[in-house]
């Protein structure tokens, strides 16, 4: 998912962190949140959070990787199966 990056001002976050959460549930983003227009932090949603970890989780994970890799030779090479062929009975 590719988004266009919310970057708001501490201050703002402040006054309106309700109103900025509520929107962050609803449209799954991320705010980085400034100070005197330098990074200071991110805010993300608890289900971001976690997609994150997991995603750190696989990356460092070298026998996942290699299997994730698996399917990919296979698709360059041509192995692969039709949609009739998979689910013909």
């Amino acid at each position: 998912m590719v988004e266009s990056p919310t970057i708001l001002p501490v201050t703002k976050v402040k006054r309106e962190l309700l109103e900025i959460l509520k929107s962050m549930e609803e449209d799954y983003a991320t705010v980085t949140v400034t100070r005197n227009g330098e990074p200071v932090g991110i805010i993300m949603t608890p289900d971001r959070y976690e997609a994150l970890l997991e995603t750190i989780e696989i990356l460092g994970d070298n026998k996942t990787l290699q299997s994730l890799k698996a399917p990919h030779k296979d698709f360059k090479s041509g192995r692969v199966y039709t949609h009739a062929e998979v689910w013909k009975d």
